[in-house]
């Protein structure tokens, strides 16, 4: 009687939770995968320019590292450390996307690529995809300089300064930012699971370089993806917290002084003196004589 009594309060919990998982994968499979075959499907090819130039941006610089000429001038382009200047890393960050890591398969990695720059081309846009992917992959490698600098301690935060001499290159933080966003701003927590989740497992499994900054670049692409759509308020926030000025008295040009005027009579006198004052006589013809009357006539 009991084990039914608890198979009865299970099975609406069990059919609740069959439902919801339905409607998110049917969701996260609209959202990921349907609207971006229709993007594909009205655009045509030119919607995947950006995953075509990545796939093959990684092959061509592949095949040139193959040659010891063709490796110096990979690295003179793309090669990113840590020990390097700053302004030197940052020149160089661009092209270091499309050189392939030294302890990661090319042809692996590229599926990946291909199938990340894709997706976020159809659903954001190129300009959109292009920024998505160096943010994070910019992210990852400042943060990284600054562990770099703290040194080992701090709870683990730190790296050695062995790491600031190791080649930081590829297009893996770009993948896992893409991926990322994509998932927090279509809602898609299998794809977020798959991605954000690995990177963390990857990073306690193997605490080198290329795992924190993966971490950087889920981190990052959370926090640009839940700013997504919010740009009005960001800029009433930041327009609440810049000082308000209060405009001054505005300078006036000096007035010329008037001349004092005469003093005016009041109306009331005025009407006073006009109904007082007699009017004076019309003249008449006849006038120093007096008429005659008729007696007198």
């Amino acid at each position: 009687m009991t084990a039914d009594r608890h198979l009865d309060r299970l099975r609406p919990a069990a059919a609740r939770l069959a439902r919801f998982t339905g409607r998110t994968l049917r969701g996260e499979w609209h959202a990921i995968v349907v609207d971006p075959v229709r993007q594909l499907a009205r655009r045509g090819l030119s919607g995947l320019l950006l995953a075509f130039v990545a796939a093959f941006g990684v092959i061509f610089f592949h095949d040139i590292a193959q040659h010891p000429t063709g490796a110096m001038w990979v690295t003179r382009l793309g090669g990113v450390k840590a020990d390097l200047p700053l302004w030197l890393s940052l020149l160089r960050t661009p092209v270091s996307l499309y050189v392939p890591a030294l302890d990661l398969p090319v042809w692996a990695g590229i599926t990946q690529l291909f199938l990340a720059f894709a997706l976020a081309e159809l659903t954001l846009g190129r300009s959109r995809t292009l920024a998505i992917a160096y943010a994070t992959t910019l992210a990852g490698t400042l943060v990284a300089r600054l562990m770099i600098a703290i040194g080992p301690g701090w709870s683990g935060l730190g790296l050695p300064a062995a790491c600031g001499q190791v080649l930081d290159t590829g297009p893996s933080a770009a993948v896992v930012g893409l991926f990322t966003y994509l998932s927090v701003i279509r809602r898609a927590p299998v794809v977020f699971t798959l991605t954000g989740g690995s990177m963390v497992w990857e990073s306690i499994a193997v605490p080198n370089l290329a795992g924190r900054e993966h971490l950087i670049a889920v981190g990052s692409a959370v926090v640009l993806g839940l700013l997504h759509g919010r740009r009005a308020q960001l800029r009433a926030l930041g327009r609440s917290l810049l000082p308000t000025r209060t405009p001054g008295p505005s300078p006036t040009a000096p007035t010329a002084p008037t001349a004092p005027t005469a003093p005016q009579a009041s109306p009331v006198l005025s009407v006073t003196a006009s109904a007082t004052v007699p009017a004076p006589a019309s003249p008449h013809p006849t006038s120093g004589r007096t008429p005659m009357t008729s007696l007198e006539r």
